[in-house]
């Protein structure tokens, strides 16, 4: 879901630095929304920051002029590879262990990916509390972070 909205305000970028410059957040917003990405203006703003968008006379641009289209997936795979020990379920929750001082990042990571499954995550030191709605889905969300983990 993330990464189809980064593409798309790539490919916004892109093909509107071609006709037209996007000069504002609101434009941006509205253009996403016709392509059925409907966003806060918080989320759109953190998607701004991630892509590591500039705005210039001409309007918003990519970096690298666009040729570095990396894919955000290593963020949370490099994270958790980094920080990540192990993760553990209870219930609809799933405690992950970290290294000294990791939770922070491994919990602003999982929140910035927005996975549908995740209601929200408390950091400790060396702990993170990621909430999700059920065991069902938190099965699925502690599979995906030790498959960044291992």
């Amino acid at each position: 879901m993330k990464s189809d909205r980064h593409s798309a305000i790539r490919d916004l970028l892109v093909k509107t630095s071609v006709t037209s410059r996007i000069t504002n957040q609101e434009e941006l917003r509205r253009k996403l929304a016709s392509k059925g990405f409907h966003v806060t203006q918080a989320t759109l703003s953190r998607d701004m920051h991630e892509l590591q968008l500039s705005k210039g006379p001409n309007g918003y641009e990519l970096p690298n002029n666009g040729e570095d289209d990396d894919d955000d997936e290593p963020a949370i795979h490099e994270v958790l590879q980094n920080f990540g020990l192990e993760a553990r379920q209870a219930a609809n929750l799933i405690v992950v262990i970290t290294r000294t001082s990791g939770a922070q990042p491994v919990a602003a990571t999982i929140d910035y990916e927005e996975w549908p499954e995740v209601v929200g995550t408390i950091a400790g030191d060396d702990t993170v509390l990621v909430i999700c709605a059920n065991p069902r889905t938190a099965r699925a969300v502690k599979q995906r972070i030790e498959a960044h983990i291992a």
